[in-house]
């Protein structure tokens, strides 16, 4: 009966910790992960929790530069309009066109809302949006 206010105790001092070391990646994620999977489904939940938040995390890292400097390097193309905002971390309606960044097949680009945004081209996930 004491097994989920330890796990959520030992849940609430990891994102303590993670948030005083400013991880970021899949680190963050699993941590994030964790404590919500607590607090559904108890310590299973946060095994469970960790292990999703960790991949969704690490898939959100910010692209290497080289990705940035040629998606900031390609010709303006016309922008398409969505009416949702575009949000790290969000997917994009799968009818948005996607351009293959030639540096590294990972990622993808599209001029959206005016904003170029870097894309999972395999989930349409926005990685990085370049002002």
């Amino acid at each position: 009966m004491k097994t989920k206010p330890i796990a959520i105790g030992v849940v609430f001092f990891a994102t303590l910790a993670a948030a005083a070391s400013a991880q970021e990646g899949a680190t963050t994620g699993m941590i994030g992960g964790a404590a919500t999977g607590a607090i559904v489904g108890g310590p299973v939940g946060a095994g469970v929790g960790a292990v999703v938040g960790a991949v969704a995390g690490g898939a959100l890292e910010r692209p290497p530069e080289k990705v940035i400097t040629y998606v900031q390097q390609q010709p303006v193309q016309q922008s398409v309009v969505v009416q949702q905002p575009i949000v790290v971390g969000k997917p994009l309606p799968r009818d948005v066109v996607l351009m293959p960044v030639a540096e590294d097949p990972r990622y993808s680009y599209a001029i959206v809302n005016d904003q170029r945004v870097i894309v999972d081209p395999m989930t349409y996930t926005v990685v990085q949006v370049i002002q």
